[in-house]
């Protein structure tokens, strides 16, 4: 792509305290052909492969002629060139090319009801907490496009939030994007879509319309590139109208869970958020139970002090005993109290296993009744011991061929009812 006069951009951070990133000022002539100033404290080992990283970056969008200043801070080759590449298309604004990396093999896609205990927030425009984000083992991993990033960086954190879809092993964690509102929503989806997002978070959602907007461009540019992975769409409500609405929210196509933001929620009702927690109550209460209604997993908010994990475990607890399956969190180090929390323990899931034992035997001999020894189980608790058992097995806490040692299990579990167990 020929430019008749000099046009000038830059992307990325220039401060000296980054890390992990880079800052890119590109001028584009009519003459002259690539010239390419690099500072970088590894130039003798990668300064060659920057250069001709550059170079490829800018024959793929089209451009010839440009003089290209970069400050590296120890970026990877897909920061450095998402940087490139917000720089070109901030100084052609009309160049629609895009320089995608060779994406990482496959890997399985997940489910509509798969784990989400645990979700962790990314600022999308900060690519120093990418690489190590997986070995967290969160089960969900969130690339923020939205409250984290300045209005300006939008741009630029969308090209990079594609490059760590494309090429970032987040290992078994479920890759989520938390797009803007709006029409910035709907650009934000146009570039990340076609390049193995799982999960699309929906901010301050308010209406089950706006979800079917999102869902219609999600299966419409799924059509256009023939993707064959699902992405579901999980909404936050994080408004009075958002509660309001939230079972026809919940209840949409593609929808997955319903999420909660309570210090969005609590602003706009006019309240301080606080860790008891009563003026949230409502809401929540109301979340849960259109999730539930829906059959989509009920998901809370995040825990703000991110120092103090005693508080955290509280919190969490409660959060469990409300019906929600997991939480946010904006710190690695809250990963594993909300793991733990959310984790049945050993004396719930030899419960459970007895309860499902007694069903399936009363099952077998013809009764309509469940009895633990004197003791008869409803089936709510039946189903609420299958649920326990099944993410026991999702987890590894108990091998699929548990039944095997029926009679240990109904003994360990004190409910002494060996008559029921086959």
């Amino acid at each position: 792509m020929k430019a008749t006069k000099r046009q000038s951009a830059s992307a990325g951070r220039k401060d000296k305290s980054i890390r992990s990133d880079c800052y890119v000022e590109l001028t584009i002539s009519g003459r002259g052909g690539i010239s390419i100033n690099l500072s970088s404290k590894v130039d003798a080992l990668y300064g060659d492969s920057i250069r001709m990283l550059v170079k490829d970056v800018l024959s793929t969008m089209g451009v010839e002629n440009a003089v290209v200043s970069i400050e590296d801070r120890g970026a990877v080759p897909f920061v450095i060139a998402a940087r490139v590449e917000a720089a070109v298309r901030r100084a052609l604004p009309d160049n629609k090319h895009a320089y995608l990396l060779r994406a990482n093999s496959k890997r399985k896609a997940s489910a509509k009801n798969c784990l989400r205990r645990t979700r962790l927030y990314l600022p999308g425009n900060d690519p120093r907490f990418f690489l190590n984000a997986g070995l967290h083992t969160p089960d969900c991993i969130i690339l923020d496009l939205e409250d984290s990033v300045a209005p300006a960086e939008k741009d630029t954190a969308r090209i990079l939030v594609r490059n760590a879809l494309r090429t970032v092993n987040f290992g078994n964690a479920e890759r989520m994007v938390r797009i803007n509102s709006g029409e910035l929503g709907m650009e934000d989806l146009r570039e990340v879509i076609p390049h193995g997002v799982e999960t699309i978070l929906i901010p301050k959602c308010e209406s089950a319309t706006y979800v079917s907007e999102v869902a219609e461009l999600v299966t419409s540019l799924r059509d256009e590139m023939h993707i064959q992975q699902e992405v579901h769409l999980l909404p936050i409500i994080e408004s009075a109208r958002g509660v309001a609405n939230a079972l026809s929210i919940a209840s949409s196509e593609l929808v997955c869970g319903l999420a909660i933001g309570l210090e969005d929620y609590c602003a706009d009702i006019g309240v301080q958020r606080t860790r008891e927690g009563k003026e949230s109550a409502f809401a929540r209460g109301t979340v849960v139970n259109a999730a539930s209604a829906a059959g989509v997993q009920p998901l809370d908010s995040v825990f703000s002090d991110v120092a103090d994990l005693s508080a955290l475990r509280i919190s969490a607890t409660e959060s469990r005993s409300l019906g929600f399956k997991g939480m946010g969190c904006i710190h690695p180090r809250q990963i594993q109290v909300v793991h733990d929390v959310f984790t049945p323990d050993e004396k719930e899931v030899l419960k459970a296993q007895s309860v499902v034992l007694a069903f399936e035997h009363a099952k077998k001999s013809g009764s309509g009744v469940v009895a633990l020894g004197s003791k008869m189980i409803d089936m709510p608790v039946v189903l609420q011991a299958m649920q326990t058992v099944s993410l026991a097995e999702t987890l590894g806490l108990v091998q699929c061929d548990w039944r095997v040692n029926a009679r240990k299990i109904v003994a360990d579990s004190g409910l002494k009812e060996e008559e029921n167990a086959e």
